[in-house]
């Protein structure tokens, strides 16, 4: 049987996985949005369900100081005697880190801070009980011996390995198979000639041998539709086959452009003669590849609109840095999600009323209705296309000089372009229709009329053109120019996949 690369579409890069008996488990980036570092749950490899988020508080998770692309940089999720352990760098806050749970679905603990600094981390729990720290710093892997209850550095930090020559060595993982320690990492730069390497060793600390097949992941100079693979990681299944998450990229058209971000990618792991692995076919990912041998679990489909009726916001739904207090309600109003606007924009590098989920297809339909009669000129609250606070689409309904209008505003670095018409009261209901290339908005009144209100570019929105290592995002917003704030109220989303 075959299945469908990616495994997990849209904004999710630098998956880590691990097995505890029959399930999967996988965490990914998240970056400068909160809660961070989602976490999904599989029972066969291919099909994956979100369990919820390892960091939820504030006090794991600060993000006032994040910049776009700042806040949380690759996990490692691993599992050692009935607790998970989730590594991460927070490189906008307390650097490197790690919480731990029994139960994936949290909640985890407060986090437990590692003083080897560097980017990337991950953890190996060795057979006689030690445990070894692992980052990425100064064009080389480093690595110490830590004291797992306390995060306390036993031994000091070494140098390990520099990589096979790619630049920008990085995302180590450490595993002993056979009695040998395997060093896989990413080089090349998150980006085109984004490769995978590795090199063993007999101790832990080395010196390393690098694999003479290296790279044994590359998708870099191939006519294809996945790009940049790398950042991969390791599991091997109880029927003891071994397979890699990646992430990778698909970029639209030429020259190469990505808008989604980086996904998870899944590929069947193989073993040279001499011992080495070899990940996807002859190390290259396919959109078609076949699956393990596993029993195929299925998860329910998700509901294409939320009607935010439940006393929670779901797993899909995730704000920009840590939300103001008092800037949404489910309860104020049930049934409705309530944004109450700040002086903070969507240009700003902040904490605006932004409630958002990626965006994981190429085409799809996302309708919003909403309720908004703004009192104030500057009172603003709609829909937004978000990739960073310099490159956005908005569709609003907007006070301007006294007149309640839709506003359609295209935000591409230093330059902005607007569309406005008169609004008429009551509910509106937004549309931005996602397509391959382009994003059109439009809104419909309570009189199901339709207007057009114009279409901006999928690649102005891209990596390639705005920068950073997020992706696009979904969102609802509200933002004031004033300190008077009149709530906007949302009765429904849609996120409508189309094929």
């Amino acid at each position: 049987m075959q299945f469908t690369n990616p495994v997990i579409p849209g904004f999710h890069p630098d998956p880590s996985i691990c097995r505890v008996g029959d399930d999967y488990y996988l965490v990914t980036s998240s970056f400068e949005y909160f809660p961070g570092v989602p976490i999904f749950h599989s029972k066969d490899l291919v099909h994956w369900r979100q369990i919820g988020h390892c960091l939820t508080t504030e006090e794991q998770l600060p993000l006032a100081n994040a910049w776009s692309s700042g806040g949380i940089y690759a996990p490692t999720l691993r599992y050692h005697k009935g607790w998970f352990y989730m590594v991460t760098t927070n490189v906008s806050g307390v650097g490197n880190f790690y919480v731990k749970t029994m139960n994936p679905e949290g909640p985890w603990s407060k986090p437990i801070q590692v003083a080897q600094d560097g980017i990337d981390p991950s953890l190996l729990f060795d057979d006689d009980g030690r445990v070894y720290f692992q980052s990425a710093r100064n064009g080389g892997i480093y690595q110490c011996e830590i004291d797992i209850e306390s995060g306390s550095m036993l031994t000091g930090s070494r140098l390990i390995w520099t990589g096979s020559g790619g630049a920008h060595p990085e995302a180590p993982h450490l595993y002993k198979i056979n009695d040998q320690y395997y060093l896989m990492i990413a080089e090349g730069g998150t980006e085109y000639g984004h490769m995978e390497t590795v090199a063993r060793s007999n101790d832990p600390f080395g010196p390393y041998e690098s694999c003479p097949h290296n790279p044994i992941l590359s998708n870099r100079s191939m006519d294809s539709k996945i790009h940049a693979t790398g950042h991969a990681d390791l599991v091997q299944t109880q029927d003891g086959s071994w397979w890699a998450v990646c992430l990778g990229v698909r970029p639209v058209s030429y020259p190469y452009r990505h808008h989604l971000g980086r996904e998870v990618f899944l590929a069947n792991v193989s073993w040279s003669a001499d011992g080495w692995p070899i990940v996807g076919n002859d190390g290259h990912i396919h959109p078609l590849m076949e699956a393990p041998e596993l029993p195929e679990v299925r998860w329910p489909e998700k509901p294409v609109r939320d009607d935010f009726n439940r006393s929670r916001l779901g797993m899909d739904w995730t704000f920009l840095r840590n939300l103001k207090q008092g800037c949404w309600s489910l309860e104020e109003r049930p049934g409705y999600l309530v944004l109450h606007g700040n002086q903070t924009s969507l240009n700003d590098i902040g904490s605006p009323a932004f409630v958002g989920r990626r965006l994981c297809h190429f085409s799809s339909n996302i309708r919003a209705a909403m309720e908004f009669e703004p009192l104030i000129d500057g009172e603003e609250a709609g829909l937004t296309v978000y990739m960073n606070e310099k490159y956005h689409y908005d569709l609003a309904v907007r006070r301007e000089r006294g007149r309640k209008m839709i506003v359609f505003r295209r935000t591409v670095g230093s330059m902005k372009v607007e569309e406005m018409r008169d609004c008429p009261e009551g509910e509106v209901v937004l549309q931005i229709k996602a397509l391959l290339e382009k994003f059109e908005a439009s809104f419909q009144t309570i009189e199901s009329k339709v207007f057009e209100m114009g279409w901006g570019e999928t690649h102005l929105l891209s990596t390639e053109v705005a920068g950073g290592f997020t992706g696009v995002f979904m969102a609802m917003y509200a933002t004031s120019e004033s300190e008077q704030v009149t709530p906007a109220y949302f009765d429904w989303f849609d996120y409508e996949p189309v094929n």
